[in-house]
């Protein structure tokens, strides 16, 4: 366990530092299924990857990381302030338990991005086919909010 939680660590500070050099990223936390620290790079206007560091509750606790590569739909829903994009991606996750599992992930959410705070909020659900160590279908589901660093405001602009 003490393994797992140090690659979940290394994972973090590795996707921080990179996005640090790219510009406009963000950090904060993902409550659900998992539970603990996402981050967020975005590449352009309408793309970004994601990433967690977290803690799975579903069958067996054990350590979960994931990263996503995600594109943004800004047009689909007008509110009166901020920006409401609706977001879908494909990404992959390892889940240190026992046996371990290694899945491919496919995220649909929704988003809020304040316009006059760097700060999103966002709520997924996600299904996963797990391919090692079995083939099996998941699912996972959360909410989560973001503090956005670089220029910018939750997104890149």
């Amino acid at each position: 366990m003490f393994r797992s939680l140090v690659i979940g660590l290394i994972a973090i500070s590795v996707f921080a530092a990179g996005a640090a050099a790219q510009g406009l990223w963000g950090l904060g936390i993902i409550l659900g299924e998992p539970t603990g620290v996402t981050g967020k790079l975005w590449l352009t206007d309408r793309t970004a990857v994601d990433a967690a560091a977290a803690w799975s509750f579903a069958e067996e606790a054990a350590l979960h990381l994931h990263a996503d590569y995600l594109f943004h739909n800004t047009d689909l829903i007008e509110v009166e302030k901020g920006t409401l994009p609706i977001y879908f991606g494909v990404g992959a996750r390892v889940k240190f338990e026992e046996d371990g599992k290694l899945g491919v992930r496919v995220p649909v959410g929704i988003a809020y991005w304040f316009e006059d705070a760097p700060l999103d909020v966002f709520f997924e659900i996600v299904p996963i086919l797990d391919l090692i160590d079995e083939t099996e279908f998941t699912a996972n589901a959360a909410i989560g909010i973001r503090y956005f660093f670089g220029s910018g405001s939750a997104r890149a602009e």
